[in-house]
């Protein structure tokens, strides 16, 4: 799977995280872009699950868990994206 394709595939649980009272950290984040000039909802969308594939990738390679606090930090330093 490509990135962009992995990207796309995680906006659907991106937006479950934007309804969920568990991850309103996630919400304010996608806020605080939406605020930001050059960027719309499906910008914010896909900038905030990069985050998450990045976590996610970074899970597999270390074979340990989410770490939440490490996505927070990802999504913090947004619109600068993680780097590959």
């Amino acid at each position: 799977m490509e990135e962009t394709e992995l990207v796309d595939s995680l906006v659907p649980a991106v937006e479950e995280q934007l309804q969920s009272k568990d991850t309103t950290y996630v919400r304010k984040t996608y806020q605080r872009l939406l605020k930001l000039d050059d960027i719309d909802d499906a910008l914010a969308l896909r900038m905030i699950a990069l985050c998450l594939a990045d976590e996610s990738n970074r899970m597999f390679i270390d074979k340990r868990n989410f770490d939440e606090l490490r996505y927070q930090e990802l999504l913090n330093a947004l619109p600068d994206l993680p780097e590959a």
